[in-house]
């Protein structure tokens, strides 16, 4: 699915600051996340662009819903990562605590969460997250 933010010099949506062609695009295109917080990052970056293939493939299998789009009408606004615990490239798990704020049907908000991403077969993926 292509995205709005394939052009490489425009800002990437995930908030890091860098390019999108240099940040999360490589990750939406198959390069393995380094970090759970590149891998945060990249699935918030692929709400913001409407890709739900990434968000499938990086979902644990045990967890995965069955449908994983992105609620139509969603504007995702910008991404704060509040507190990281683990999850290097050491790890094999790890938590990362964010603030996504997006546009919906019914206005502004926030979604605060506490995520869970665990190593599996040598690649980050998310497991679950408490909401908070």
């Amino acid at each position: 699915m292509a995205s709005p933010f394939s052009v490489a010099g425009s800002q990437c949506p995930c908030g890091s600051g860098t390019a999108y062609g240099a940040c999360c695009a490589p990750l939406h295109d198959g390069q393995p996340a380094a970090t759970a917080e590149a891998l945060m990052r990249a699935r918030y970056a692929a709400y913001a662009t409407d890709r739900s293939d990434y968000l499938f493939r990086t979902w644990h299998p045990r967890t995965r819903p069955s449908d994983v789009a992105p609620t139509p009408g969603t504007a995702w606004l910008g991404l704060e990562i509040v507190h990281v615990a683990g999850g290097t490239v050491a790890d094999d798990s790890g938590t990362v605590e964010f603030r996504a704020r997006f546009r919906g049907a019914q206005g502004e908000h926030v979604l605060h969460e506490t995520s869970l991403f665990e190593r599996r077969a040598g690649r980050w993926v998310y497991v679950d997250g408490e909401i908070g």
